[in-house]
């Protein structure tokens, strides 16, 4: 079998293709986690495991003390640098990169915004009648970019780069959603003194970068001294990750490339942190799911059903179809190299919604006083599980046919 010569080649920036596979590789690793955990959980080691996860964590300095369980500092902490991270991805992006040109972003963020508008609807239209259940209907709008790129490439070269900048972009656009989410519908009881401070720190950070400071350093203990004011506001404080990248001057001044840039820098500092160490911990930490105790009436359940069908049916639906909308209407154009068969499939793909689905899951349901955990955790892992493989299938036969052309 040849490739097809008549596919327009795309051009891609070194940035960008490094990015890729820093992800897909990411993705194979997040996937091990996942597993490890769950066999462990289905051991005769998982009371080990639980108690690993429950180990007591504690900091203090005078009258400042923070004492949370390994579980929710992974959560609350090593969380707040990925949301750094992303926060420092979305920037460059909308500054250089692909979310700079309106005509290139136009088509994933309607398909982004059908991917987190369908499954939602799902979920609510199958717990709305339940108060503490509906307050999870944000979990199957999410995107896990580190999976489903782990998932193409398994598929090998044959996987068009236009089909991976146009995942990549719809989870950019996911992550934003998100970002607003939590932001907006789950924040606990506020405290406005903690609030006070970290806007004090939002003031300092902006004056360190309209004067031109160019050290990382300053600017990350100021983040730190806003992550502990949003962890004692209420406002979760992974938001604080978000706030800090959004002053990160993006170069320096008389300077060019990414040589100049702390932005950059950073970034590039973090990415092998996140992708090969928080967010396999992040997974092993959440995804232990002890499958014995699971029967049908659990799959069935509003809670798991929601999710799972949100993140499978919801995705697909909600994404081609306003992407196919958009085309007809001639408000975006179909990327080069792509065909409705592998947007189709990519669609499927963007139901994968692991970590970020997870996180949301934690937020929702922290509040209430219900443990649903089990609940969120089997309609995850059934829906992102689904997706995965139907859209591996989907695309392996598409892209096969496209190379015997």
């Amino acid at each position: 079998m040849s490739q097809n010569n008549n596919t327009p080649p795309v051009q891609i920036g070194t940035f960008l293709a490094d990015f890729l596979k820093w992800e897909s590789a990411s993705g194979i690793l997040l996937m091990l986690a996942t597993i490890l955990a769950i066999i462990l959980a289905n051991s005769p080691l998982s009371s080990y495991y639980n108690l690993l996860i429950d180990t007591p964590v504690a900091v203090r300095i005078g009258a400042l003390n923070i004492d949370k369980p390994l579980l929710l500092w992974v959560n609350d902490g090593l969380m707040a640098l990925f949301f750094l991270f992303v926060g420092l991805e979305l920037k460059r992006e909308f500054m250089e990169g692909e979310l700079a040109s309106p005509s290139k972003v136009a088509l994933p963020m309607v398909g982004a915004a059908g991917g987190m508008a369908v499954p939602a609807l799902i979920y609510a239209f199958l717990n709305y009648d339940d108060p503490v259940a509906i307050q999870g209907w944000a979990i199957p709008a999410a995107t896990d970019i580190a999976f489903a790129l782990g998932v193409l490439s398994l598929l090998g070269p044959r996987v068009p780069t236009s089909l991976k900048v146009f995942l990549t972009t719809v989870a950019i656009f996911d992550d934003i959603g998100a970002i607003l989410i939590i932001a907006f519908f789950y924040t606990s009881q506020i405290s406005m003194t903690a609030l006070l401070i970290g806007a004090g720190c939002v003031a300092v950070l902006y004056m360190l970068n309209r004067q031109g400071v160019m050290e990382k350093s300053v600017y990350l203990v100021v983040g730190l001294v806003m992550w502990v004011a949003l962890l004692k506001s209420g406002v979760h404080a992974t938001l604080a990750g978000v706030v800090l990248a959004m002053f990160i001057p993006m170069r320096h001044k008389n300077a060019e490339g990414s040589h100049g840039s702390p932005l950059k820098e950073l970034e590039h500092d973090l990415h092998a942190v996140v992708a090969f160490l928080i967010l396999p911990f992040f997974a092993f930490c959440n995804a232990g799911l002890p499958l014995g105790e699971v029967t049908i009436d659990h799959i069935l359940h509003p809670v798991p059903l929601g999710i799972a069908l949100g993140l499978f049916l919801g995705n697909q639906i909600g994404i081609f179809s306003l992407c196919w909308l958009s085309i007809k209407l001639g408000w975006a154009n179909m990327p080069k190299g792509m065909t409705w068969s592998t947007l189709y499939g990519t669609s499927i793909l963007c139901g994968i919604g692991f970590t970020m689905s997870l996180f949301i899951g934690s937020l929702a349901f922290e509040e209430t006083g219900v443990n649903m955990i089990f609940d969120e955790r089997l309609g995850i892992l059934l829906g992102s599980l689904i997706s995965g493989v139907w859209g591996f299938i989907v695309l392996k036969r598409v892209l096969r046919k496209t190379a015997a052309a």
